[in-house]
């Protein structure tokens, strides 16, 4: 009995603990997160510019709105996955960061 107890517990086990890849600092995971940062960043810059806001205002609300995201979607995975990535996080900034430089570049 005690042997059959022992394998029921070891199942339980062996199905509850699910290993989670390695975080990398590099892989395709983190060019999705760095492009769509990028694209979150330019596409609510420029729609916040088309309502007439100014320059910095619109980067403001461009960056707080990749935050959100970027945050979002590691709460997200925390919740589903079990993993929240810091390392996910700095590429959204590494991408949020390189279009706020070009869009600085653009400003007429």
């Amino acid at each position: 009995m005690s042997s059959a107890l022992l394998g029921v517990v070891m199942l339980l086990q062996a199905g509850a603990a699910t290993p989670h890849p390695p975080d990398r600092w590099f892989g395709a995971d983190k060019v999705k997160h760095f492009l769509t940062s990028f694209f979150v960043q330019s596409v609510t810059y420029s729609a916040t510019r088309a309502t007439g806001a100014p320059h910095g205002t619109s980067i403001a609300a461009a960056s707080a709105a990749t935050a959100v995201v970027g945050i979002g979607k590691e709460v997200y995975d925390r919740r589903s996955y079990g993993v929240f990535s810091y390392r996910d996080l700095t590429w959204d900034a590494a991408g949020a960061g390189l279009a706020t430089l070009m869009l600085q570049r653009t400003v007429r």
